[in-house]
């Protein structure tokens, strides 16, 4: 097992959060503009969602963890050009957790409801507990499909190659849910940091859709919208989160 740990991370990081991490600039301070590339308009956007959200992040953390994870966000820009539009979230070395926004993504916003829409979904990801919850489910998928293929016979070779296979299927198995679990809590985020969640999610109108595909996973862009509507509905009837 060992072994396979990288492995799984690996999966987890790719799949939860959309892409592997990059070298990436925080947020700008004085003296330091990884934004300089987006515009100014974009840049005051984007610096203004963060602290008007990541607070609302942390605390929104803390409450639902009660203490048993590190709730403060590192928000940071990938500033390299040419990428398309993506946002992440992972951990640093040190279990911090990470929420990364490259260029393209804070140029494509065609409204600050869009970034704190994402912004709020990333940072549930960790609330969550998602790349943990994805780490098992590959755990589990690993062991199933090597454990058939050691009692089938099956080589070392082919052993490990089933192994590899079950990991990525079982850390597949669920991130439909959870994408959809992370869009309704960043809704409650959205909302409580002052934005208006359903014209955020509306950036889901301009990706490519998925569709319902075998193991995919992203759930369908109509399911996301209509997840976000029913968490505003609750929300506005005193059911948030």
């Amino acid at each position: 097992m060992r072994r396979l740990l990288p492995l799984l991370f690996v999966l987890a990081s790719g799949l939860v959060s959309a892409c592997t991490v990059a070298p990436i600039s925080s947020v700008p301070t004085r003296g330091s503009d990884p934004l300089s590339g987006t515009g100014s308009r974009a840049a005051q956007q984007f610096t203004e969602v963060v602290h008007r959200v990541e607070p609302v992040a942390e605390n929104q953390c803390r409450n639902y963890t009660r203490g048993g994870t590190n709730c403060d966000f590192l928000i940071v820009v990938d500033d390299r050009p040419d990428e398309t539009p993506n946002a992440f979230q992972t951990r640093d070395s040190q279990g911090r957790p990470v929420l990364a926004f490259n260029l393209a993504l804070i140029r494509e916003a065609q409204n600050a409801d869009e970034l704190a829409f994402v912004m709020g979904h990333e940072a549930s990801h960790h609330i969550l507990g998602h790349l943990d919850r994805v780490q098992e489910d590959a755990a589990i998928g690993a062991i199933i499909f090597s454990g058939i293929a050691a009692m089938t016979g099956a080589d070392e070779a082919s052993v490990r190659s089933a192994e590899e296979f079950g990991a990525s299927v079982g850390a597949r198995t669920f991130t439909k849910n959870y994408e959809l679990e992370a869009d309704e809590l960043g809704t409650v985020i959205t909302l409580r940091s002052g934005f208006d969640a359903i014209r955020g999610a509306r950036f889901f109108e301009r990706l490519p859709d998925p569709g319902n595909r075998f193991l995919g996973t992203h759930p369908p862009n109509g399911a996301r919208i209509e997840a976000v509507r029913r968490t505003v509905e609750a929300y506005r009837s005193g059911g948030g989160v």
